[in-house]
Order: C-alpha cells, then structure tokens, then sequence
C-alpha cells in the first residue's frame, strides 16, 4: 500500500481523506480539472451536477491552454503568463496557497495544472489519488452547482528550463546526453493508428513510455519505488534534467513528468508542442515501428 507524505506542504499525491480533513480551509484550494478530448463541454458539465465542495473548475482548452493557432501550434499551447495568472488570481490562488487538483482520468488532466503551478514557481501543489472515483467510493461530501473562491493575486516566477521548444527537440534528440519520452500509448508511438492528429508515428529517437503505466488497474498511481524502477530503466543514465517528455499535445507528458518527480528523481522537461505541433513543419522528420 502507497505510504503518503502527511507533512506540509503537498507536493505531489493526496488521498481523499487528507484532503476532507481541510475542506474550507482559506488556505486550500480545490481544482476540478475533469475533462474529455472527445467531448469539450463534459467536463464541467459533470462537474455542475457533483464536485467536491469549494472546487473551482479548470476548463482544458480555456484556461489551461492558449488558443490553438492552426499549422503553426499544437493542440494545447501553454498559455500566455499573464493570462494564466490572472485565472489563478481569479481562483483564490497565491503563494500562501495549498492547491489540491483532481479529474477522473487517473490524473492525466490534473498534472497539466500541476506542471503550469510547478512551471509558474508554484510548489504547494498536490494532486488527489485517484482521483474523483476515490472521492465518491469513500462517500465523501459532494456540492452542485457553480462555485468561485475569494480573489487573491498569484504572482508568478518562472522556472527556468522545464519547457523546451521544437527546435531544442530537434538538436536534443541527435545528442545522447538527451532521451525523449512519448506518453501516447504504444500503437500511434509505431504509428498503427492515430485517432487524433493527421500523421501517425513519432518523433525520431524518441522512446514510448505510455502514462497510462504510471497508475494500478485502480487508477491510483504506483508507489515511488515503482516509478523510480520503471523510469530508470527507460533513461538509464542520463540525468533527469535532460529527459524530455512529449505527447499528442503536451498534456499526458505531464504525467510522465509528475510520476518521475514523484518517484524522487526530480523534474524533467516539457515539449508542449508535442506531437500536434512536431507535425506541422513538413520538414521535421517522423519515424514509425519501434526505435
């Protein structure tokens, strides 16, 4: 059984019952960041019917990304510094704040905000372990309806070398002090099927690394341990801080990043573009089938 770090602040993982224990507290903030790549308005859709009480809402496309420039971004750019911190601002968020993020997708949705806060200089954010599932399988207290939080002014200092743009993955991935991770699942990494973006394959010199490994059949993730032997296999030797992950459009790496530093290995970096935007220069390079 996963042994949780109850000292202050949260840094990585949660459970429910912790959480519970400080609902209402001024000092927390609750994130609901359920949502569906295949249905846009779902998410806060079920979030208005039930949500864990004092949650504010965080739309994907909305507020956790800018707006996608078609041929030019991926699908989920990062979005501009002043915008996003005027939504944390407008959520009740600043640096005294213990920020609590969860979904229903084993955390694939959560860690997008996780890593914009880390990104942001942010580190008292935790994400709930399994999730909304865990949170209704121990009955806890649920709310409808539409919530805000009282407005606080998040100020944001950038952390430098978490994000790397096409262009570093481009001379990265020749260099063997570097490895890029895909997150996507194992069929579109070989580019068998790609049910979302008009090319298939991956990037070259990229290993697959699929998130959804990160989790038990339960959607809670693996104890540390577990990640640790699961990323040091992939990387092997190369130093944290040059492992690069990646996805379809830079949200699901970020599981990937959350579980290695939540395995103790530190942070390693973020390709935002991704995929979606790897694929609009015709001239960057694609590979298929296994490295």
């Amino acid at each position: 059984m996963l042994q949780y770090d109850y000292r202050m602040p949260f840094t990585t993982l949660i459970p429910a019952s912790e959480l519970n224990r400080h609902l209402g507290d001024p000092d927390w903030a609750v994130v609901d960041c359920r949502f569906s790549l295949d249905n846009a308005d779902r998410g806060r859709k079920d979030y208005l019917i039930s949500h864990i009480p004092g949650a504010v809402y965080a739309h994907l496309d909305n507020d956790l990304s800018a707006p996608r420039i078609p041929g030019k971004t991926g699908r989920h750019p990062l979005p501009d510094i002043p915008v996003i911190t005027e939504t944390l601002s407008s959520w009740g968020i600043d640096s005294r704040t213990q920020v609590v993020i969860y979904d229903d997708s084993t955390g694939s949705m959560s860690a997008r905000l996780w890593w914009l806060l880390k990104w942001l200089g942010h580190t008292n954010v935790t994400i709930l372990d399994g999730g909304w599932a865990d949170w209704q399988r121990a009955g806890l207290p649920t709310r409808t309806g539409n919530e805000c939080s009282p407005r606080r002014q998040f100020a944001p200092q950038e952390a430098p070398g978490l994000r790397v743009s096409a262009e570093q993955v481009e001379r990265f991935r020749k260099d063997s002090r570097y490895i890029l991770l895909d997150a996507r699942s194992t069929p579109r990494f070989r580019g068998e099927l790609e049910p979302i973006d008009p090319v298939a394959g991956h990037i070259p010199g990229a290993v697959s690394a699929p998130s959804e490994f990160n989790v038990t059949p339960e959607g809670r993730f693996l104890s540390p341990e577990a990640l640790r032997h699961r990323f040091e296999k992939l990387v092997k030797s190369i130093p944290t801080e040059n492992v690069i992950c990646y996805c379809g459009s830079g949200v699901t790496a970020a599981h990937n990043l959350f579980s290695i530093a939540f395995a103790g290995l530190g942070m390693g970096r973020l390709y935002a573009g991704s995929w979606s935007e790897w694929i609009t220069d015709p001239s960057r390079p694609i590979a298929t089938g296994e490295e």
